[in-house]
């Protein structure tokens, strides 16, 4: 499964990204595959893993915070790997062979 998720403490001024460091850290330390751009962190592996990763990162992003928010989306497709790549990569080559 793939799940692309956004955590934001609330309330705690102007810049939260000390706190999304945070979360991206868990993300990134946790071993999965992942991917984070300007709007999500997205996490790919079974059921379990990724939630319990989209858990500590939730805590680590509201550390100091009495309120946090989260959106989460996931794909659930069992027997895929390397969703996070082979997608893209699925989509490149359609762009590519739609410019000749």
């Amino acid at each position: 499964m793939i799940v692309a998720f956004s955590v934001s403490p609330m309330g705690t001024g102007d810049s939260v990204a000390p706190a999304v460091a945070r979360a991206v850290r868990v993300v990134r330390e946790s071993g999965l595959p992942n991917r984070t751009d300007a709007m999500f962190t997205s996490v790919e592996g079974e059921w379990d893993e990724v939630m319990d990763v989209v858990k500590r990162a939730v805590a680590a992003a509201g550390e100091g915070s009495s309120r946090v928010s989260l959106v989460l989306k996931a794909d659930i497709r069992e027997g895929v790997t390397d969703g996070l790549t082979s997608k893209v990569e699925a989509v490149e080559r359609e762009l590519a062979e739609g410019a000749g």
